[in-house]
């Protein structure tokens, strides 16, 4: 692909996807519709992406981003659901989707069936736990479905990986794509295991924060490489390296973290955006390509796989919820009581998304009937997450499911803060003891205060709110502060014009004033 149509791709992609921030219209959905009118504007070149480098391409990043950003303690504690979300769903998925393709579609073989199976079985809960945190759904279904999301894909991809040597003619048979399964999945959390120490190992010893965001950059690709290499599963060695420094993340400096943050949303950001705009870009030349399956009996096929997908879910997830209660009485005592509302939510957040349209772009172009399976794929995409991403709020607000308790939550956060400042109050004392920490008392004085201001601004959280605006007293003092440093930016550039100072003068006080508001302007929430 040339140069300036990528640039315009990923450029078209992210105002568009900036553009759906404003509009109650799902980012994916606007992508893939404006995919599909520039796919018809005169002049745009065809997108056509290399089926060799997709997966390596955009599965990493996405995939480290994910687990970096979960709770490994969270997953520990819930790995029960996750593991049959995860693993025994997305198996069940393959298989049934598949058979159903293959007694719906005449001439498709089974192979490629479960090919078509592999590559929408996984749910992508990106758009679902957006949805759970915004309204408030218990943690324990937010961490299954961020947990499920994180560690299908690899599920999938195996599955796909053993149904695609059965259509290529290189498969061993059943047992051996089991065993080739087993050997995968063992062999990607190895992989895992052993890069995750040195890697984390190296993460500390570097002190800049350009070499950090730079390894961090890499890490991905690297652990994806190295397990392929050794036909391991590369997904799973990525997630591994990515929970395990995820859960030390706090061991690397200040600067690294907050370059990282910024860094990993913009790669998920654009990555994200130009999948979703390539459905619309390659809809139309996938269904130029449809040979025999046009019209009528392409819509039928993709309404029929759609439906089972949903049904699937369901059969599956009801009985993974309570047949394990029912049959254990372990489960009963270690894990909170569950109704059927909960499953209810689980089975309907099953949306695919970005996952399922990378393992589509890249399947081998030799496949029989790729082109069914990318509009399949699309279709499905783009169905679920018009149908179910659209009714999942009122879905919940229907159920009335137990919210999470903000006042509670609130709380601990205060009290985990009050005592973290206490010690931190007594190691001060302990250094001004020292002669050798000598300092002014206006900033000794200063210390205190700071400290001091982030013992109270959570307490302040369950105060009584401002009466005139609906604000808490965190919420005034963070406003005034702005205030106050957009005033003393405006100050600075104005002596810069002035050329009292300089720019590289400038671009120190406005670093100086950007950290302050950075403080100042923390989120409210975990």
């Amino acid at each position: 692909m040339e140069v300036l149509p990528l640039v315009a791709l990923v450029a078209g992609s992210a105002v568009v996807a900036a553009v759906a921030r404003r509009t109650p219209v799902p980012a994916p959905l606007l992508l893939v519709a404006a995919g599909l009118i520039a796919g018809y504007v005169p002049g745009v070149p065809p997108y056509a992406l290399d089926p060799h480098i997709v997966l390596p391409l955009l599965l990493p990043p996405l995939l480290y981003t994910a687990g970096v950003d979960s709770s490994y303690l969270d997953l520990r504690a819930n790995i029960r659901p996750v593991a049959l979300l995860s693993v025994g769903y997305v198996i069940f998925a393959t298989v049934v989707v598949g058979y159903a393709a293959f007694l719906l579609v005449p001439g498709l073989s089974l192979p490629v069936a479960l090919v078509l199976g592999a590559v929408i079985a996984p749910p992508d809960a990106v758009a679902a736990t957006a949805i759970a945190r915004k309204l408030g759904l218990p943690n324990r279904i937010t961490t299954i479905l961020q947990g499920e999301s994180l560690v299908n894909d690899a599920t999938a991809i195996t599955a796909y990986n053993v149904a695609l040597a059965a259509v290529i003619g290189t498969s061993a048979g059943w047992a051996g794509g089991i065993a080739e399964f087993l050997l995968a999945s063992v062999g990607g959390v190895g992989v895992g295991l052993l890069l995750m120490v040195p890697i984390h190992h190296l993460r500390k010893r570097l002190r800049e924060p350009l070499l950090q965001n730079t390894l961090s950059l890499l890490i991905p690709f690297v652990a994806y490489a190295a397990a392929e290499r050794v036909h391991a599963s590369g997904v799973l060695a990525v997630v591994v390296v990515a929970l395990y420094l995820g859960h030390r993340n706090w061991q690397v400096d200040f600067a690294t973290r907050l370059q990282e943050a910024a860094v990993w949303k913009m790669v998920a950001f654009i990555l994200e955006s130009v999948v979703f705009a390539l459905i619309g870009l390659q809809l139309p030349v996938v269904m130029k390509g449809l040979g025999e399956y046009q019209g009528v009996d392409a819509a039928w096929y993709a309404v029929v796989v759609f439906l089972v997908v949903v049904v699937a879910r369901y059969v599956w997830v009801f009985p993974a919820t309570f047949l394990p209660r029912m049959l254990s009485e372990r489960v009963r005592r270690r894990e909170p009581e569950v109704n059927w509302k909960a499953p209810v939510v689980v089975g309907w957040a099953g949306m695919r998304g970005v996952v399922s349209l990378a393992i589509a772009f890249s399947v081998p172009i030799s496949v029989p009937h790729r082109n069914l399976i990318l509009f399949l794929t699309f279709t499905t995409v783009i169905a679920t997450l018009v149908v179910q991403g659209l009714t999942l709020p009122p879905l919940i607000r229907v159920l009335r499911l137990p919210k999470r308790d903000v006042q509670a939550e609130t709380l601990a956060e205060a009290q985990a803060q009050s005592e973290a400042s206490r010690a931190a109050e007594e190691r001060l004392e302990e250094l001004l003891a020292d002669p050798g920490n000598d300092l002014p008392p206006p900033l000794v004085e200063r210390l205190r205060t700071v400290l001091e201001r982030r013992r109270n601004a959570v307490w302040e959280r369950l105060g009584e709110v401002n009466a005139v605006t609906g604000e808490s007293a965190d919420d005034v003092y963070r406003r005034l502060a702005g205030e106050m440093i957009e005033v003393e930016r405006e100050v600075f550039v104005a002596l810069r014009d002035r050329r009292q100072i300089d720019d590289e003068m400038l671009r120190a006080l406005l670093r100086r004033l950007d950290l302050e508001e950075a403080a100042a302007y923390r989120e409210e929430s975990p």
